[in-house]
């Protein structure tokens, strides 16, 4: 297709992270072939990144893509930031503010959600409230836009086909759990350890989740290794369900997605895609 990869991985952005976040770099050569990639390996570990940061960095590498008469190609798993460019979200821009997420802490969902929809804006119907976390960040936007007016980004409209590789779940999860156990068996706690040596914080580390999360814990004596595999186990499993959940809310919400039956050969779905109508 003549395409270049922008990745869509909230985690893949961060350099010195890479078996923990599955850049599979070895992927982008086909047929001794190199496939260009964008937003990888752009930002250092441990800093901050954020869905308005991606959008910007987004539009440079659609533009540049373009430019040189290549296909754009977005991948990825974070739902949101696909989601944030093809719906060209305006809120992503508002700032956070701690006190009032601390404040929030600790009240219950139902709490939340009520407090969210006795503070509507503009944005309350279009809020994502699948888990806490953005049901807070949802409050912390409405919020804002009673105070504050608000500056509209106007990015520019993209053309764009959705596809999506669908497994039957307990594929999925033998999947994920043999890919899990490869990982640590090929270097990801010494990927952890060398992250900490960089004088990253333990905190920090944790705040990016998932294997960062539990391997840090394990390598800081807070659990035991079998303790460790086991819950990043039933956490990534629990992530790849609320992906799922996510792709079909995008769905729900009018985004059409080709499911692909991903057991089938590679060939078989190139032919699929190649032969579907792109012009819309």
């Amino acid at each position: 297709m003549n395409g270049e990869i922008i990745s869509a991985d909230s985690r893949q952005v961060y350099r010195g992270m890479s078996i923990g976040t599955g850049k599979d770099l070895g992927e982008y050569v086909v047929n001794n072939q190199p496939i260009p990639y964008h937003l990888i390996d752009n930002v250092e570990a441990g800093d901050s990144y954020n869905v308005h940061r991606f959008q910007q960095d987004f539009q440079r590498a659609y533009s540049n893509i373009q430019e040189r008469s290549r296909t754009p190609i977005l991948c990825g798993g974070t739902g949101l930031y696909i989601e944030a460019v093809l719906k060209e979200h305006q809120y992503t821009a508002i700032p956070v503010d701690e006190n009032l997420r601390e404040t929030l802490s600790h009240c219950s969902n139902e709490e939340l959600l009520q407090k969210l929809h006795s503070t509507p804006s503009a944005y309350t119907p279009l809020a994502d409230t699948s888990t806490r976390k953005r049901l807070i960040r949802a409050i912390e936007i409405t919020l804002f836009l009673q105070s504050y007016p608000l500056s509209v980004i106007r990015y520019p409209s993209i053309n764009y086909q959705i596809f999506g590789l669908d497994l039957p779940v307990e594929e999925r999860r033998a999947r994920i759990t043999r890919r899990l156990h490869e990982r640590l068996q090929n270097g990801m706690i010494e990927e952890v350890q060398g992250l900490l040596a960089q004088g990253i914080s333990a905190e920090k580390l944790i705040y990016y989740g998932l294997e960062y999360k539990f391997i840090t814990e394990y390598l800081v004596g807070t659990l035991e290794y079998g303790t460790m595999v086991e819950r990043l186990t039933i956490a990534i499993h629990q992530f790849a369900k609320r992906q799922m959940t996510f792709f079909r809310k995008m769905e729900r919400d009018g985004m059409n997605i080709h499911w692909l039956d991903a057991l089938l050969p590679m060939e078989k779905l190139i032919e699929i895609i190649l032969n579907l109508d792109m012009s819309c």
